[in-house]
């Protein structure tokens, strides 16, 4: 299956994208794409209750706005130089255990909303990602188990100011946490759908011109890898998102560094997961 969420910002109703591709509402389904749905099997109670509704589902308008493919969800966990490619551009020695950092859950939106540049932004950077999403809780989870809590996967533009990240005391969290730094979808595509998430294409233009394109076959650290890392330092929630990190191309490895204005457009999209668009404006 493939989910999404549609309506204004912060009043989203559930929906999917169907086999015909068509996409309808299924609000009367009575469950948003939240920790509940997801830990209470909800996937497969969604599928079962299509077979039956599904010919009774409003469809969504083309002119709707699409959200976040899943509700608020309760952290945002990103894996810093995951490409090897993208450590080598930075300078930087190839990890030897993954690099975590939180991105605040308030910086989530749509996948076609503006990206807003914060107040005092410098180096606002981009960021394509496979993100993936929980279907249920995870602790101390062994690392042969670990794609069966996997519920699906979703891109991610993970925005980056790199003043606030570098700069302002050395913690990541602060330049990748602003309002509008996380337009994750427009899908949640179900696991089946994907075969195989460790060979997928993904890219990201800015203003048409293609700075981004890779595929996650250039994995330093793979999915199962990192379940069971991060499992041994928290609980993951259902419906949590772990983003698994950038390959190169971003801006902040251009000579000399090239960084997003008001007017910009950025593009992305990761194979069998779609494609997202932003626009660039300044913070009012």
């Amino acid at each position: 299956m493939k989910l999404l969420r549609f309506g204004p910002m912060g009043h989203e109703k559930p929906g999917i994208l169907d086999l015909g591709g068509r996409r309808i509402d299924v609000s009367a389904f009575g469950e948003d794409y939240d920790e509940h749905f997801f830990e209470n099997n909800g996937l497969e109670r969604l599928e079962n209750w299509l077979a039956e509704n599904s010919r009774n589902c409003p469809e969504i308008p083309d002119s709707a706005r699409l959200g976040s493919c899943v509700a608020r969800p309760s952290k945002i966990i990103c894996i810093g130089l995951n490409y090897a490619k993208h450590a080598a551009e930075g300078g930087m020695d190839t990890p030897k255990e993954p690099i975590l950092f939180f991105k605040s859950t308030t910086a989530l939106c749509g996948p076609f909303d503006d990206l807003i540049l914060p107040k005092g932004s410098e180096k606002t950077d981009w960021e394509v990602e496979l993100a993936f999403i929980l279907g249920k809780r995870a602790n101390n989870v062994p690392k042969e188990e670990a794609m069966d809590f996997i519920a699906g996967f979703a891109l991610h533009n993970d925005y980056s100011e790199r003043s606030f990240q570098l700069e302002r005391g050395g913690q990541w969290v602060k330049g990748k946490s602003c309002d509008t730094f996380a337009p994750l979808g427009p899908y949640l595509v179900t696991r089946d759908e994907i075969p195989d998430p460790h060979n997928l294409r993904l890219w990201l233009n800015v203003n048409g011109k293609t700075v981004q394109d890779s595929n996650t076959s250039d994995f330093i650290f793979d999915i199962p890898t990192l379940v069971s890392y991060i499992s041994q330092f928290m609980t993951l929630l259902p419906g949590d998102v772990v983003s698994t990190g950038t390959p190169a191309g971003v801006g902040l490895g251009f000579k000399p560094p090239w960084y997003l204005k008001p007017g910009d457009v950025v593009e992305l999209g990761i194979e069998g997961l779609g494609t997202s668009k932003q626009k660039v404006v300044a913070f009012d």
